[in-house]
């Protein structure tokens, strides 16, 4: 496990805090008419047109903006069975552009996102929604109803989701912190796999370091299905996935889980400072 020890971010009090300052609102309420899974020919048209530039400009400079490596490839041609009928990725949350890499990794996939209401109110809100990003309701039952129906039908129809089960993200971060148990509710009820993955650091070269001020460079890790034990009774289900996942996203981030200074499950958990 490479610490760059980084100083430069704001870690806040609880592990699935945000640090980031999002200043813009454009007033968005994600309540029971918002559309969560927007199937419009008009609003396709514009993703399509986004993936055409993330295959031709963003996925060929991810090596050199984050300094990325993908490694693990292979285990998307051994499970091609099994994630023909839809996934839920789960992974650390490290960096701003973290979500593009696993959608560059794990292409022809075209996943979707579970993503900070906040983050599609703001300025980059319509970016964030043409890459996938369905915002999580804040506050709004109805909303949350209506989010869980369009995820679920999503899902069963051979989607890819995307859960950052951390809750927010900590650039720079080198621990995996507490997981929410939602994304392996999820996986529980639906008898959808996990696909973990893990984001490791790397020393950066001379030049990363240096001129472009770049405290890591970063590897990718895809990690082996993992599912919901159907041994268990259904109460246990849930935990148990998500022990087994986060100890994997351990590994794959070269963290020795031993090593880990936090808990699997998210208890109100606070930081701990290294």
């Amino acid at each position: 496990m490479y610490d760059p020890h980084s100083t430069r971010y704001k870690y806040p009090d609880f592990t699935d805090q945000h640090y980031l300052v999002v200043k813009k609102n454009n007033g968005a309420i994600f309540d029971e008419n918002y559309p969560y899974i927007d199937n419009s020919k008009g609003f396709r048209f514009k993703k399509w047109w986004v993936r055409v530039l993330l295959n031709l400009i963003v996925f060929p400079i991810c090596p050199i903006y984050m300094g990325l490596r993908i490694k693990g490839r292979k285990n998307l041609k051994i499970y091609k069975n099994e994630l023909s009928n839809g996934a839920i990725t789960v992974s650390n949350h490290i960096h701003m552009w973290d979500y593009i890499a696993i959608m560059k990794a794990i292409r022809p996939r075209k996943p979707r996102v579970l993503v900070w209401a906040p983050n599609v109110r703001g300025e980059s809100g319509t970016l964030v929604r043409l890459v996938g990003g369905i915002p999580i309701p804040d506050g709004n039952l109805g909303g949350k109803v209506a989010c869980n129906k369009a995820v679920e039908q999503y899902l069963n129809d051979g989607g890819f989701l995307q859960i950052y089960a951390e809750g927010s993200m900590w650039e720079c971060y080198p621990y995996i912190r507490p997981f929410h148990t939602g994304a392996m509710s999820l996986a529980c009820r639906l008898n959808k796999p996990i696909l973990p993955i893990g984001f490791s650091f790397r020393k950066p070269s001379w030049i990363r370091k240096h001129i472009f001020k770049q405290e890591v460079a970063i590897t990718l890790t895809i990690g082996k299905l993992l599912f919901r034990d159907d041994g268990l009774p259904e109460g246990e289900q849930r935990i148990d996935l998500t022990k087994r996942v986060h100890r994997e996203v351990c590994l794959l981030a070269e963290v020795d889980p031993k090593d880990n200074i936090y808990e699997p499950i998210f208890n109100n958990s606070k930081r701990i400072e290294k």
